[in-house]
């Protein structure tokens, strides 16, 4: 029993292991997803649309109270109205582009409407303002038109270029 080999144990060896590393890496894959999450966003505008009502005439329940219409056309020339022209509120009147005209006319319309919304229980429901430029108005006179619709913080306004008409023959008569 003396010749006998001895058993060689083997050496234990510490089962420690580096996560430096993978902790390394864990933080940028963590950075990499926030990012593209944050990207991934949609980003847009929001486009508030009046619901097509068949009640309503497929066209919205819009209240003709608030609407307020400008025809321009050359010559520095605009006819305004409020509500339809098929059943308007105030007879077409012919504005000029100063602050003695457009813009007393806008302003005057705005509080005027305010009032008539507020008296209905919402404050909030301002003018509804359509442009609408011939093909004889100038570039300046829209962007003039435009320029008011900020300084009177109208909100709500729309450039339309399609004429019924009626409104031909109101510019043709003014």
């Amino acid at each position: 029993m003396e010749n006998l080999p001895k058993k060689i144990r083997s050496k234990k060896l510490s089962t420690r292991v580096d996560l430096t590393a993978m902790v390394s890496v864990s933080f940028l894959l963590i950075i990499f997803f926030m990012v593209t999450i944050e990207l991934a966003k949609p980003k847009a505008l929001e486009l508030n649309m009046p619901d097509n009502d068949p009640i309503c005439g497929g066209i919205g329940c819009v209240d003709a109270n608030r609407i307020y219409t400008l025809l321009l056309d050359d010559n520095n020339k605009i006819v305004a109205y409020s509500g339809l022209l098929s059943y308007p509120l105030e007879n077409p009147k012919k504005v000029s582009y100063n602050s003695d005209g457009i813009h007393r006319e806008l302003t005057r319309k705005k509080e005027s409407i305010l009032e008539y919304s507020t008296s209905l229980g919402k404050p909030k429901n301002g003018p509804i303002v359509i442009i609408k430029p011939s093909e004889k108005c100038n570039y300046k006179n829209l962007i003039d038109i435009l320029e008011e619709m900020r300084i009177t913080n109208i909100d709500t306004y729309v450039i339309v270029n399609e004429f019924t008409p009626e409104e031909t023959k109101l510019l043709a008569s003014k």
